[in-house]
């Protein structure tokens, strides 16, 4: 029999409706204030002055058209990375192959703009981003499904595809993709890619192209597919408790496959804007793979992180990081510090974000208790319901005619 919802009860929903997007904002904006904190300690010991250095940091990321411009387009492939890393964590699996998959994406796309150069730039755009989307998807699934059907850590397996993609770049751009006018010398780029593959320049003075346009509706449609879609309310419940998944009936190993596929699709997009939307427009493999990516697989990890892994919060997060790199620049040089500064004032942000996720959900769960003055939950009424996975194994039980099991059967999904 359902209970009548008590005052006590409004006063807890609404309390927990507050409480929880106040810890999802503070707790990290915490973070970023002691990583600047040290930041500006360690400036002062290079006898720097700080508040010059993030007046230039602020001034190259947001000061006119052209910062935000350009704090847009670093942004865009971190959003395309972190949409994929909230679907996939959403699901309950960890994708740390965003670097291999903008890497196979790129190629696919740059193949694609290779064998049609021709085309019209109405049709030629669409399928190089489709071309990267496929590459990408390819890459994250092998990895899934190598953790549905064979048990394969997908950490272990998406840091080696990493590699594999890595070389397999290398490899083509020595010989079958390099440019031929590069002479004796052979250059890591290919030829000069089709024009009409270019990503459009958006209206305005500025280096503003479609890719940033992309990222954001891709973000959208990641957000419609994890809360308004029937295949997002699979991917969650299996990865909120994927043995009552498998109990209800869900196809487990398929939604794990099909959530690193998306995952991985989302990358290759970023892969396809990357080669499409540079000033070069053609697959480059300076200084590494890492240089041709910007290790925008990585630092996506920590954009969908500090949005609290929902697809529409990635956007200021990815924002945030986007102008943390343009304005690194402007702030190495206001104050002639060393490169490797910047790359560790990035670094201590990052720790301290991700190192922020355990004490945001301890706030979380501390707030909503009983007694702390945030909550009117009474301690003396009815016991309280049981989680929705146990009425799912108890209900699925009675169905079959047996007390619910402790152990799952592992599904032919």
């Amino acid at each position: 029999m359902t209970m009548p919802k008590t005052s006590a009860d409004v006063g807890s929903i609404r309390s927990s409706a507050l409480v929880r997007p106040f810890v999802a904002l503070a707790v990290p904006l915490a973070a970023v204030a002691v990583a600047f904190t040290i930041g500006a300690i360690m400036l002062l010991a290079l006898g720097a002055n700080p508040i010059d250095g993030y007046a230039a940091l602020l001034d190259g990321a947001f000061g006119g058209w052209n910062e935000l411009a350009d704090t847009a387009i670093k942004s865009a492939p971190l959003l395309l990375v972190g949409v994929g890393i909230c679907i996939a964590f959403r699901a309950g699996v960890i994708n740390i192959g965003g670097e291999g998959q903008i890497i196979v994406g790129a190629i696919f796309s740059t193949v694609v703009a290779l064998a049609l150069p021709d085309l019209p730039r109405i049709f030629l755009v669409p399928l190089v981003l489709i071309g990267g989307a496929i590459g990408g998807g390819i890459w994250g699934a092998i990895p899934g499904a190598l953790k549905a059907y064979a048990g394969v850590n997908e950490i272990l397996s998406t840091i080696m595809m990493n590699i594999i993609a890595a070389q397999f770049l290398s490899f083509l751009l020595q010989d079958l993709l390099t440019d031929k006018a590069s002479g004796a010398i052979k250059i890591q780029q290919t030829e000069r890619l089709s024009e009409n593959a270019d990503l459009p320049l958006l209206p305005g003075d500025t280096r503003l192209h479609l890719g940033v346009i992309i990222a954001v509706f891709v973000a959208m449609l990641g957000y419609v597919l994890l809360f308004r879609s029937a295949l997002g309310v699979r991917l969650r419940a299996v990865g909120h408790n994927a043995n009552a998944s498998r109990y209800a009936g869900m196809p487990v190993k398929r939604s794990i496959v099909q959530a690193l596929a998306f995952s991985g699709a989302c990358a290759g997009i970023a892969g396809a804007v990357l080669v499409f939307g540079s000033e070069s427009h053609r697959l480059i493999a300076e200084g590494g793979a890492s240089g041709f990516t910007q290790s925008a697989g990585f630092n996506g990890i920590v954009a969908a992180l500090f949005g609290s892994l929902h697809p529409l919060a990635t956007i200021p997060a990815s924002f945030f990081f986007g102008g943390m790199l343009t304005g690194g620049i402007a702030l190495q040089q206001e104050l002639q510090v060393p490169a490797a500064l910047i790359v560790a004032l990035n670094g201590i942000v990052v720790l301290f974000v991700v190192s922020s996720l355990k004490l945001r959900s301890r706030l979380t769960a501390w707030a909503e208790s009983p007694g702390t003055g945030f909550t009117q939950v009474e301690t003396d009424r009815e016991p309280t319901v049981p989680r929705a996975e146990d009425s799912l194994l108890a209900s699925t039980a009675r169905t079959r005619g047996s007390p619910a099991p402790s152990a799952p059967n592992e599904g032919d999904d």
